[in-house]
């Protein structure tokens, strides 16, 4: 299939975006004056690029943004939501770990056309805004449906599938570009493949602990004209200090290797956290990344991160040392 000009890859506005699971109430909760000052901090810093999903909190997150974006000029920020889960009312909600609190809103799966067109009509409501530039579809891979994953992608990838759906939605101008919102790469080879995808949202698996897109993927996607979001740069905040890899606790492989990062970092007194924002953003393929920050002291500590600066020898030693294929793109 043929690809767009790679000269018009579709990119959000800033390279730095906000990630909404925090907003969503991903582990613990967040209150919504919190939520409001999170989106506030971030249009400070010069963020002009925002991600959410009906399947944060049940539409929590979308209603936190679109209370807070509602105000701002709509030209002058990227927004993307997701597919492939549309909410529908249940009192009773639904706690959905490991996001701690729901609106009163239940998920239903449905990869189909009219599934996706549903739920970007719902989003536009509980955004209440007049549009969204990115859809995604969400969780389309087999560590979120194991052995139901075959059966939901031939769904989303036929016809009458969210696939097709998404870019009638495209061509009719309701969205500017489409693709997959997912933690692993093979349905991401397989979209390209099978359809006419614009950008992924790709989380936890091109950051210092993994470069596994490095490949086919993102030759594929320079090929094809595809642009990729990195999500997760933290790995759940792994290399951020936290003790989550990829929503799981930890392995024991996970800390030894972090440890070696920390050890090349502190020779050159590096922050790991900035390394781990920075890496991912250095690859031409990727158009942005969105770390997820649940206050303004997470937020704004993002972008400082972002902006500090970081030795080649550091990368360099890094490569030396095998923690980075001599591939990968490094920071300059």
């Amino acid at each position: 299939m043929k690809g767009r000009d790679v000269n018009q890859r579709y990119r959000p506005v800033t390279r730095l975006g906000l990630g909404g699971t925090g907003l969503g109430d991903m582990y613990h909760t967040t209150s919504d004056d919190a939520a409001r000052s999170t989106v506030d901090a971030a249009w400070d810093a010069g963020i002009r690029y925002f991600d959410t999903a009906p399947h944060y909190g049940a539409g929590l997150s979308e209603h936190r943004f679109g209370q807070a974006l509602r105000t701002r000029a709509r030209v002058d920020y990227t927004l993307s939501t997701k597919v492939g889960r549309v909410l529908v009312p249940d009192l009773a909600g639904e706690v959905f770990p490991p996001f701690v609190s729901s609106l009163p809103f239940r998920r239903v799966i449905d990869f189909t056309a009219g599934g996706a067109r549903r739920a970007v009509e719902d989003s536009l409501q509980r955004l209440a805004l007049g549009s969204i530039d990115i859809v995604y579809v969400h969780d389309l891979s087999v560590d979120a449906f194991g052995d139901q994953f075959e059966h939901h992608f031939r769904v989303a990838a036929g016809p009458g599938g969210a696939f097709e759906g998404l870019v009638r939605m495209r061509e009719e101008g309701v969205i500017k570009a489409w693709g997959l919102g997912v933690n692993t790469v093979e349905p991401c080879m397989r979209a390209l493949q099978q359809s006419d995808p614009d950008i992924f949202l790709l989380a936890g698996r091109y950051t210092l602990m993994e470069t596994t897109p490095l490949a086919a993927l993102f030759p594929l996607c320079m090929e094809r004209g595809a642009s990729v979001v990195l999500g997760g740069p933290y790995n759940s905040g792994f290399l951020a200090g936290g003790d989550r890899y990829d929503y799981l606790a930890a392995k024991p492989e996970h800390y030894e290797r972090r440890e070696r990062l920390r050890q090349v970092a502190g020779r050159h007194g590096v922050d790991l956290a900035a390394a781990a924002l920075q890496f991912g953003a250095a690859h031409p393929v990727v158009s942005a990344t969105i770390p997820g920050a649940s206050s303004p002291e997470h937020l704004k500590r993002n972008a400082v991160l972002m902006e500090l600066k970081i030795p080649a020898a550091f990368w360099q030693e890094l490569v030396h040392e095998g923690l980075l294929p001599p591939e990968a793109p490094l920071p300059s």
